[in-house]
């Protein structure tokens, strides 16, 4: 390992109880070694939402996307078992699956026509007589780990991950009281910001530590004095008690029910519950310095009808964006200060953002040991 590096992972100690606790570094926002390791240790190997639930529901539904770099492809299978693949072909590497979704009977690649099956088997490859000690059955796609869980598909890119109902834990459990899988896909948005991913994952698990300061409107209907956190191995739970007052009209119609839920899931997923609605945040990263946000809007109905109600939902969650869109893209300006190298964390309010610190620490710190294996070998 880089003896820099080494020096730089080193800044951070992720032994350290939340009272004692620094943040990361301000450098791990802007280091690109960090953001190299980051690619292949977090990213790539980590489970990764990539999709609906509902996009791979029949045989021969396919999402296709990138994961840490990486083009793969999810599908379902004639006989029903959703499988994960590279999406490159074992013939000269071009992309078998062009579409980001649809639906096929096989996949056929547009360079040369090879074509594989829905389970990835390589079912033909034209023009190809008289090739010697070449083996069919070894030269399906590659495979990758893939498994839903309520509205969600997910891959991991690791050799041998842990399955994705040991990584939720007990959020599956904790989850499935709220109904979200009955909840119906109304719009996404997407938004690019000017800050490193962490950044607005920071950001959203500071425990609502900025809500009273940076949203007013969704303050005014949240019950901040009873706003809990909580954490679990692989994910965190904040949420409040919900109040209805007379301002802030369009919050207050829109975000209704006993309680808010936010839950995130390390390292880029949020999930936020109200009555009859969720959105959801996929955080990307695009480079030390921008990252790109993926909304995801759901509802209990989603017929013409609600769609002013739908409307104004998705308006309200728009405000509150722009609005941590301003802050996020501030505090990555004054990550390049030289008056700031880490900050402190609240007791009362950052346990959640503590979790996400330690998690990406003993990340950060196995795939520069891995790389150091690989170096040496």
């Amino acid at each position: 390992m880089n003896s820099d590096l080494k020096s730089l992972l080193a800044l951070y100690d992720d032994t350290a109880p939340l009272a004692e606790a620094h943040t990361i570094p301000a450098a791990w926002y802007r280091d690109a070694a960090i953001e190299k390791l980051e690619v292949t240790g977090v990213f790539g190997g980590n489970w990764q939402a990539v999709g609906r639930a509902t996009q791979v529901a029949n045989a021969g539904d396919y999402i296709a996307t990138d994961v840490a770099g990486e083009p793969v492809v999810v599908v379902r299978g004639a006989d029903g078992k959703l499988r994960g693949f590279y999406n490159v072909c074992r013939h000269h590497a071009a992309a078998v699956v062009t579409a980001p979704c649809g639906h096929a009977q096989s996949f056929r690649c547009p360079y040369h026509g090879w074509n594989y099956g829905l389970d990835g088997s390589l079912k033909g490859m034209p023009e190809f007589a008289g090739v010697c000690n070449f083996d069919r059955g070894a030269n399906g796609l590659v495979p990758v780990a893939a498994d839903v869980w309520e509205n969600f598909v997910f891959v991991n890119l690791a050799a041998e991950p842990v399955p994705l109902m040991d990584f939720l834990g007990d959020m599956a459990e904790r989850v499935e009281p709220l109904g979200i899988s009955s909840l119906q896909f109304h719009s996404r948005k997407e938004y690019t910001l000017e800050c490193n991913w962490k950044v607005y994952v920071d950001n959203y698990l500071d425990g609502g530590y900025h809500v009273p300061h940076l949203h007013k409107g969704l303050n005014s209907v949240l019950d901040y004095s009873h706003y809990t956190i909580e954490n679990g191995e692989h994910y965190c739970l904040q949420s409040s008690p919900m109040v209805a007052p007379e301002e802030h009209s369009q919050v207050a119609v829109t975000r209704t029910g006993d309680r808010a839920w936010y839950y995130w899931l390390y390292p880029n997923l949020m999930i936020n519950v109200y009555e009859g609605v969720m959105d959801t945040n996929l955080v990307l990263p695009l480079g030390t310095n921008r990252c790109k946000v993926i909304f995801d809007f759901f509802f209990g109905d989603v017929r013409a009808e609600r769609e002013e109600y739908n409307t104004a939902s998705v308006a309200t969650s728009d405000k509150v964006q722009d609005e941590d869109v301003a802050i996020c893209e501030s505090v990555q300006r004054g990550l390049g200060s030289r008056a700031y190298r880490a900050g402190r964390l609240s007791v009362r309010r950052e346990a959640g953002e503590h979790l996400f610190h330690r998690l990406l620490a003993r990340d950060l710190k196995t795939a520069s040991n891995d790389r150091v294996l690989v170096d040496v070998r």
